[in-house]
Parts: C-alpha cells; sequence; structure tokens
C-alpha cells in the first residue's frame, strides 16, 4: 500500500531570546523521518519539549510560537506540502488534514452550538452542503457513542462532559472525511474511566473511516492500544522507530527501556491518620443556577500527609477543592482548619488564612501569566505575604529555585521558555512562597509526561518531608495515588463513595464504581482495551 504521508529529514528551527543574550536559533526537530499509510495509526511519544505537537502540526505545514520549517519534506499522497504557499496551505488544512486539540473546552467557542461548530470547515471548504454535513455529524455521532446523537449538536459547549467534549471535537474533524487526523493528547486531561470511552470513540472511528492518523501522547500504556506503529522522540530526535510489539516488548534504546519501565513506587502510609489539619465535615455545594455537585461529603487530612481524591469527571474532585479553598462557599456543612472554623467564602479570609492553604493548577499554563517572568510570578506572593521587594525578594526567589531544583539561570525567563516540567515546578515554587500548611494539588502532572512526573512527585515528596507539608492530591492516576497517598476518598457524582487508609481503601471487597475505576487504569500490555471492553460487554449482557 502506498505511503499517505512521509515525513523525510524534517528540520524545524525557532528563535530563542536568553536573558541578556542576543537572540539565537535553535532547533526543534532535527532530521525526523516517517512513513504513514491510510487506515494506520502512527504514535509520537517522548517528553516535554521533545517535539511531538511540533512534529504533528508540520503535516499541517505549520509552525506554531514562532516555529519555522527549515529543511526536509512533508509529503501528503506524494505531493509536497511545505513549497505549496498559503493558499495550497489553507486548501489542505480542515480538508484533507486534521487537528484534534489537547483542549476541546479551549478548542470550541462557548456562544455557539456544537452542531454548528462540527461543520463549519467542512462547509466553508466547499466540500458538502450544510444538510449534507448535518448528516455527516450525525452518523459520527452515533459511531463516536455520543448521547442521544440526533440533538446533541442543538447543546452548547458547556451543556456536555470532557468527554463528550473531546469526541465532538473528533467529530469535528472527521466531518470532512480527511486523509489524515493529528491527535494532539486528546485524552490526556481525561479521567480513566472516560479516557477508555474515548480511546475505544477513536479506534472505531478510525477503523470505520479509514482515515490515517498521528496519535501524539506521553503515555505509552495509552498509545499501546491505539497505534500500529511507536516513534519515541527525545530532543526533537528520532530514539527509536518500531511497530508496537518491538517497542513495548522488545525495546533497544535506554532511553525507550525507561519510558517503558517507569512505575511509581509504593509509599507506606502514614499509621497515625486520626488526628486532622483539615477537617470537612457534612459539606454540600451547588452553584449559582442551583445545581447541587457536592452532596454530604466527610473527610480529614492529617498533618504531614497526603489524601489523593479520585474519581471521574464531574465526581466532584475539583468542586470539592474550591470549596476548601473558598472559591465556592458550601451550602451545607463546616470546614475547620487546625482546629478552628474555616470562613467559607475567600474574599472575606484574612491574610494568614490565605496563606495557609495554596493551590497548585492542573495546567501551568494557564496558571501563570504569560508576560511575567519567573522572577515575578513567584515574588508577588512574597510581596503580598511577606512584604518583600527588591534585593529581598530576589535572594527568596532563588532560594525557592534552588528548593524546585531548578536553579537561577531561569529567573528572567517566561512561561513560553519553559518544558511544562519546568512551568509545573515553578507553580510549586510560587505554592511554597506562601509558607503553607495546605497544597491543593489539582492533577499537576497529568499533561506531563511519566518520567517528568515522576520527577515532579519525587520533589513534592521531598518537599512534604522537608516542611512537614500537608497535601490533598487530586488525580486520576490510581500508581500515583499508590505512590503518594496515606490516605485515599473516591468520589462519584458528587458523593463520597469511599474513604479511608490506602491500604483499606484500594483493597477488595470494593463497591462498584470503585472497582470500575481500578479495572479502567490502562495497563502497558497490547489488547488491554479490547480485554477491557469486551469484559465490559459481557458484563452489561448479563445484567
Amino acid at each position: 500500500m502506498p505511503e499517505l504521508l512521509s515525513v523525510r529529514d524534517l528540520k524545524i528551527e525557532a528563535t530563542s531570546y536568553p536573558p541578556g543574550e542576543p537572540p539565537k536559533r535553535v532547533t526543534i526537530v532535527d532530521g525526523v523521518s516517517f512513513d504513514l499509510q491510510k487506515g494506520k495509526v502512527l504514535g509520537l511519544i517522548g517528553e516535554s519539549g521533545a517535539g511531538k505537537s511540533t512534529i504533528g502540526l508540520s503535516a499541517l505545514a505549520y509552525g506554531r510560537g514562532g516555529a519555522e520549517i527549515t529543511g526536509g519534506q512533508v509529503l501528503l499522497d506524494g505531493t509536497d506540502i511545505l513549497p505549496l504557499g498559503k493558499s495550497g496551505i489553507r486548501r489542505i488544512r480542515g480538508a484533507r488534514v486534521c487537528y484534534v486539540a489537547q483542549s476541546a473546552a479551549a478548542a470550541f467557542n462557548p456562544a455557539h452550538r456544537l452542531g454548528d461548530q462540527v461543520i463549519e470547515a467542512t462547509v466553508k471548504h466547499g466540500l458538502m452542503t450544510k444538510e449534507e454535513a448535518r448528516k455527516r455529524a450525525l452518523y459520527l455521532f452515533r459511531v463516536l457513542g455520543l448521547p442521544n446523537p440526533e440533538t446533541f449538536g442543538d447543546r452548547y459547549p458547556h451543556q456536555v462532559s470532557g468527554g463528550q467534549l473531546q469526541r465532538a471535537m473528533t467529530a469535528m474533524a472527521l466531518c470532512s472525511n480527511p486523509e489524515l487526523i493529528v491527535f494532539d493528547e486528546p485524552t490526556t486531561a481525561l479521567d480513566v474511566t472516560t479516557q477508555i470511552d474515548v480511546l475505544a470513540a477513536i479506534k472505531h472511528a478510525i477503523e470505520e473511516t479509514h482515515t490515517a492518523a498521528l496519535y501524539i501522547t506521553h503515555d505509552l500504556a495509552v498509545v499501546a492500544q491505539i497505534s500500529d506503529d511507536i516513534m519515541v522522540l527525545r530532543h526533537g530526535k528520532t530514539v527509536e522507530y518500531g511497530n508496537v510489539q518491538q517497542i513495548i516488548e522488545e525495546p533497544r534504546q535506554d532511553y525507550t527501556r525507561a519510558l517503558v519501565n517507569v512505575r511509581q513506587e509504593v509509599r507506606a502510609e502514614a499509621t497515625d491518620q486520626t488526628s486532622a489539619l483539615l477537617k470537612v465535615e457534612n459539606i454540600s455545594a451547588q452553584y449559582s443556577n442551583g445545581f447541587k455537585v457536592l452532596h454530604d461529603v466527610s473527610l480529614h487530612v492529617p498533618k504531614g500527609q497526603t489524601l489523593a481524591v479520585v474519581g471521574e469527571s464531574g465526581s466532584g474532585k475539583s468542586t470539592l477543592a474550591r470549596v476548601i479553598t473558598g472559591l465556592l462557599p458550601p451550602s451545607d456543612g463546616r470546614i475547620s482548619f487546625d482546629g478552628k472554623p474555616l470562613t467559607s467564602a475567600l474574599k472575606d479570609r484574612s491574610r494568614q488564612e490565605l496563606r495557609r492553604i495554596q493551590l497548585i493548577y492542573q495546567m501551568a499554563d494557564t496558571a501563570m501569566n504569560p508576560r511575567q517572568t519567573v522572577r515575578e510570578i513567584i515574588g508577588r506572593p512574597l510581596t503580598f505575604y511577606d512584604g518583600l521587594r527588591g534585593a529581598a525578594k530576589t535572594a527568596r526567589v532563588k532560594e525557592l529555585l534552588d528548593q524546585i531544583e531548578m536553579g537561577n539561570g531561569f529567573i528572567d525567563r517566561y512561561p513560553a521558555e519553559l518544558s511544562g516540567g519546568q512551568k509545573q515546578r515553578v507553580a510549586i515554587a510560587r505554592a511554597l512562597a506562601a509558607k503553607p500548611e495546605l497544597i491543593l494539588c489539582d492533577e499537576p502532572t497529568s499533561a506531563l509526561d511519566p518520567l517528568v512526573a515522576e520527577g515532579i512527585l519525587k520533589l513534592l515528596l521531598k518537599l512534604q518531608e522537608e516542611a512537614h507539608l500537608s497535601y490533598v492530591f487530586i488525580t486520576h492516576d490510581i500508581a500515583i495515588v499508590r505512590a503518594i497517598a496515606d490516605s485515599v476518598a473516591v468520589m462519584h457524582r458528587g458523593k463520597l463513595v469511599r474513604f479511608g487508609p490506602k491500604s483499606q481503601a484500594l483493597s477488595p471487597p470494593f463497591d462498584d464504581y470503585t472497582d470500575l475505576l481500578l479495572k479502567s487504569v490502562p495497563e502497558m500490555e497490547i489488547g488491554w482495551l479490547e480485554r477491557v471492553l469486551t469484559t465490559r460487554r459481557m458484563a452489561s449482557a448479563g445484567n
């Protein structure tokens, strides 16, 4: 079968602006080559900054963030698309080659209905009439397993779950009958149960439409379920390239072996979990429209320990964090901190109360001002809480950078000049600047590759030991729960379905939801997805 996409000796460069130095050109993709046939999937995997997304976007002849394709060829069905010019490339994008972004929530316009957005590019390219495109969208809604497909397109983005929105974006990409789709980490931000549904839907849609795909991810267990071949990348170069079985079962390179074998060490839980730095008692919460999101939740976090909160999208994990921080006052119940009642609303909390509880967000990209340097980002809480300015503030920023194992060389860089792992470390330093006693960690490693995530977790554990910090760690990764937690809270539809020491919470007998959650964790095993889906179908048929 002839190649649909052939990339030859691809070279991509960008301009770097080091503080105090003249601009210089840096190579971010260096001599990468691969082939992809119609109906096949190539997985691109590697750490943050490896060049995965940059290579994927080159299939659309696009250089993101000032990146420029300076060498090589991108052959689509035998034609090099790089010299086509703007008008020629515009005819390809959204028609023959489509893109599915990591964050569907950021990719949809909240003011327009999903159906109109799904068909927009197809109609604008003149590939179908509006009526034909609507029929195509309805077919794809059914193929992708979206609820009530006949009326799904009438909804707005905020009216569907994250997993449904990700599938809607896949429908948008498939609507024009493209020859190639670039999937850029489409399940990274999803919980494990939703991830299975989205992976199954994507795999089924590719088989049905015979579309080729580049699947970009940092999760080797995920890419093993959907790809035919895998390319492992590091520092913009190919480390290893082969079929799935060879990469997973017989990796040849040390770096690939490290990715395959990365396993979080299981941490022994604390023996005494009776004391409570943070105590949540019978908390219920609702949005301004009256929709109740938390129902009678009670739990506690002892000083110097970690509570892991797990559950699928919409289970109430992040809402619980919002209630604890005061961003969403509870409708019922109470929260106490260090034995004293905690003021419900953020605006009513004292500076000391604000200092003691800090938050690390999931996406460091969106949690930092892109126009502020690392010095300014970390320095702001130092001024707010301690009144530090000038040389004293700079000295403390440098201390914090040393504490997060980055060093002073990053102090005048902007977020765009940092890797994903470095941004998350800066977010940790900003939280530490307040000298908190409790840090709420809202999925801080979900967007990171396994090796970088492992480094972040080790850093958090080291900081916990040094400063006797307490963590509430929101995650959907059971391996992380085993690695860091002392106690575990499992949430489902706003209710606490399981809570206790890690050894008890992760041991049978399980309730139905916890059992499903644990069985949905991807394994480094070819055919795992099909096995899980078969088990689900059999269980459903039995009921």
